[in-house]
């Protein structure tokens, strides 16, 4: 197994399931570049090696992540290109085995897009989820608009990507997003409960039915998320979202 190229993003092994833990509490678990590329080669390692049989993405105790990192965000390059953020949405798209959450706190924006391409997801009864994007004058990614519109139906999906309002775990579980929802002192120890049940399943059949359950989606969902970059990095350049960015920053620099 390799190690983790991030000191940010940790890798664990137990019992046959690889923990990618997302560690910069002091920033939320905001997601810089060389987070995501860590957290994207996690997971195809993962996927490689046949001693793993499940894969769970975790965060702090009381953060999974607030998002992007935002100053790490505006000084990336053209969002066309293939970034590490989007190869970690295809990495964790394209995965053959599990792959679990375990959410505490924070869930906002890439925080709970993908929570749509796991295959478990189990959170603090605390936290709560946000996808924010039309407040940043952007649009959903990660394959938001069509994995969301298939998980919880047109209106709900239009209610909670185009308003952009925070939702509580409790919501989630009730529109499809979330299994279950867990004491804040037992949501982790109840998702690695879950990951080590899998891992002890025959591994074939766990991946083959995975398949047949995601069979027909590896295209239409790679052709979704080329749209919706192509349609981000336009609306990134807008005088809308160029204003919320620079509020912030300007807010950040006088902190």
């Amino acid at each position: 197994m390799i190690s983790s190229p991030d000191q940010h993003v940790i890798y664990q092994v137990s019992h046959g399931v690889l923990v990618l833990q997302i560690n910069r509490p002091d920033k939320k678990n905001a997601l810089t570049q060389t987070m995501y590329a860590a957290l994207a080669q996690g997971i195809v390692a993962g996927d490689q090696d046949d001693d793993i049989k499940v894969m769970l993405i975790r965060g702090t105790e009381e953060c999974f992540t607030s998002g992007n990192d935002v100053n790490d965000f505006v000084k990336a390059p053209d969002m066309g290109t293939e970034r590490p953020s989007v190869q970690f949405m295809k990495a964790i798209g394209h995965a053959r085995k599990p792959v679990i959450a375990a959410v505490g706190g924070l869930a906002i924006g890439i925080g709970t897009t993908m929570l749509l391409h796991c295959d478990l997801v189990y959170a603090s009864e605390e936290s709560f989820l946000q996808l924010p994007f039309t407040r940043l004058g952007l649009c959903p990614e990660a394959g938001s608009s069509l994995l969301l519109r298939q998980i919880v139906g047109h209106q709900r999906a239009s209610e909670l990507l185009l308003l952009g309002e925070r939702f509580s775990a409790q919501q989630a579980r009730e529109y499809g997003i979330v299994n279950d929802v867990l004491p804040a002192a037992g949501y982790l120890e109840h998702a690695m409960t879950k990951a080590h049940e899998l891992a002890r399943l025959p591994a074939d059949a766990v991946q083959t039915s995975k398949a047949l359950i995601k069979r027909n989606q590896a295209q239409p969902l790679d052709d979704i998320i080329s749209t919706e970059l192509t349609e981000f990095a336009r609306l990134l350049q807008t005088p809308d979202a160029q204003a919320v960015f620079q509020a912030f920053l300007n807010k950040k620099s006088r902190a």
